[in-house]
């Protein structure tokens, strides 16, 4: 004897075939990076939820995920705007290597990816080590409240102090579970034994690239460009800024074809070895630090441009 299905678990059944149809269709890309997860899964590990983790706003723009099919244009500001016409970067390439695809944050204005590529190869011609990149932005931009208060204009990418030799070739399982290690022992107080002197040359490289706004770094890594390299014009260019200990956050200016872009202040001329370097080191500056570390404010949703919703819904 056949037994019938509940009339509520049959619609729930249809529902989640639906969904996840349209999942795959959306997004050309998106069923080839979960077939090849899946063969990693067992290898990957199960990160368990923080106690007491705040709940995070309802993000739809996490869901999407295709770009729209048109011009690509980034709209706002790095903080809250939108990606029109968003390229995809292949997970690999001549000198680079994408982690954590399943975030589905390898989506940039094609001006990111022409950066990030251009700096792979300039690596390599320098005899330096592989590029390993960590987010991009989501396939239309916007706000990723879990790791991330810009990448919203596909004009942000981080990328790992990793160093991954030249050749090796890192499997699915490798880009969802190794880590990139932190080069600064507590929030600011010296670098440690995994800080290689090579990555100030990676840091030069990529802050000489015309279309670089800004480059940001933990304050004592800028202290060190300071002490090996005071005085050389690139060096205005990186910013100190806590959370960027095991990676550098690159940001990109506004592309021409971008005229709805809200560009970010130029910074201020010289080297950055003064005053606002050392601000960062004062007993006042570390114990408010050590307070926000402690009391984080949550995350919330910024007010995006009035073009954002249609974009959202094409």
């Amino acid at each position: 004897m056949t037994r019938k299905r509940p009339p509520r678990v049959l619609a729930l059944s249809v529902l989640i075939f639906l969904s996840s149809l349209a999942a795959r269709t959306q997004s050309p890309h998106f069923g080839d990076v979960q077939a090849a997860l899946a063969q990693a899964n067992d290898q990957a590990p199960q990160i368990p939820k923080a106690a007491g983790k705040p709940v995070l706003p309802d993000d739809p723009w996490k869901r999407v995920l295709a770009p729209t099919k048109d011009a690509p244009e980034s709209i706002g500001f790095y903080s809250a705007g939108f990606l029109r016409g968003a390229s995809r970067l292949p997970l690999s390439g001549p000198g680079y290597q994408v982690m954590r695809p399943s975030r589905h944050r390898y989506y940039g204005h094609p001006s990111l990816l022409s950066f990030i590529k251009a700096l792979a190869l300039q690596l390599k011609s320098h005899g330096l080590h592989t590029l390993v990149v960590g987010d991009l932005g989501q396939p239309r931009g916007g706000p990723t409240l879990s790791g991330h208060a810009s990448h919203q204009t596909g004009l942000d990418v981080d990328l790992w102090f990793r160093q991954l030799p030249d050749g090796k070739k890192l499997t699915m399982a490798d880009r969802e579970k190794l880590q990139t290690p932190r080069m600064v022992d507590g929030d600011f107080d010296n670098l440690n034994s995994k800080w290689n002197p090579k990555e100030m040359d990676v840091l030069k490289l990529a802050s000489e690239q015309p279309d670089v706004e800004r480059i940001f770094v933990n304050p004592i890594i800028k202290q060190a460009l300071c002490d090996a390299h005071k005085g050389e014009p690139w060096l205005s260019k990186l910013r100190p800024e806590l959370g960027h200990d095991d990676h550098f956050h690159v940001r990109l200016k506004c592309p021409p074809d971008s005229q709805n872009c809200k560009a970010q202040e130029v910074p201020p001329a010289g080297d950055g070895c003064d005053k606002t370097l050392a601000d960062w080191f004062t007993p006042e500056n570390k114990d408010k630090v050590k307070h926000e570390s402690e009391h984080p404010k949550p995350p919330a949703m910024p007010t995006l441009p009035s073009l954002c919703e249609k974009v959202l819904g094409e």
